[in-house]
């Protein structure tokens, strides 16, 4: 009579010890780019901030920051990162590689060539190194960049010869591929060295829509969603967008703990 009391006690000592789990976010959607407004980007992040907050994330958000707004979002989360268990960065807009290096393009950039992109844009690789140095915990950075070009603006044509809009900064360059410091997971909308699509018929990129999807779902391990997301964005694009990822987690995550507290394996 004693065992459906201890098995119990055993849930809510588990329930317990994953509500003490600490969440915290960045969050952020930059699409109002001088001479060239995005469409997706701020209902990305407006949607993934909303989410996340269901899941039990503290979430720091920001919309269509400038460069010191940016810089400044990046250190308070690095900060605050120190105390969190789980620390996620979500970032829709413009994103360009430059030797190797990953940047995100505020909205008041001005560059003109590359020379100009470490001076007036955030450096991912920097963030990167300051999550790495933290020892316990993990950290999810989810980049949904490599848009169309701001500032030179070409459209793609897909499959089926339609216009469609892509992310990135230098066409065809895509973010560099970087490898993940132990402990974290990075999550690129499309593969290193391509471009994304931004949905100009839909509300959300079509990376988005497909994430929001699935990291909603009860027991699914961080590496099942996202190999989810990415058949989704695969068979949506028909293989144009394909994303990918980079891990060196080193034990078991839910965005949503599934019965009994379990996330499988």
């Amino acid at each position: 009579m004693f065992r459906p009391i201890v098995i119990g006690i055993l849930m809510l000592f588990s329930l317990s010890l994953h509500a003490q789990q600490t969440r915290l976010a960045l969050v952020i959607g930059n699409a109002d780019y001088r001479g060239d407004s995005l469409k997706n980007p701020v209902n990305d992040a407006r949607a993934v901030a909303s989410t996340l907050r269901l899941l039990g994330f503290e979430v720091i958000q920001r919309e269509n920051a400038s460069l010191r707004e940016l810089i400044a979002s990046l250190q308070e989360f690095s900060i605050r990162a120190r105390r969190s268990d789980v620390r996620l960065v979500y970032y829709a807009g413009h994103g360009v590689q430059v030797k190797g290096r990953n940047f995100l393009i505020p909205i008041d950039a001005e560059i003109a060539d590359e020379d100009d992109v470490p001076r007036k844009s955030a450096d991912v690789n920097d963030l990167l190194d300051r999550l790495g140095d933290l020892k316990s915990g993990m950290n999810v950075v989810i980049l949904d960049a490599c848009r169309n070009n701001p500032f030179n603006n070409t459209p793609t044509l897909n499959a089926e010869g339609r216009r469609i809009r892509t992310r990135g900064l230098f066409e065809g360059q895509g973010l560099a591929k970087v490898s993940a410091p132990n402990g974290t997971l990075i999550a690129y909308s499309t593969s290193p060295g391509t471009v994304a699509i931004d949905s100009v018929r839909q509300a959300n990129s079509v990376y988005a829509k497909h994430l929001l999807a699935n990291i909603v779902t009860p027991g699914i391990p961080i590496e099942q969603v996202f190999k989810r997301v990415r058949l989704a964005v695969a068979r949506e694009t028909q293989n144009l967008q394909i994303p990918w990822e980079t891990s060196s987690l080193m034990g078991d995550f839910c965005f949503k703990r599934g019965f009994n507290d379990q996330c499988a394996n």
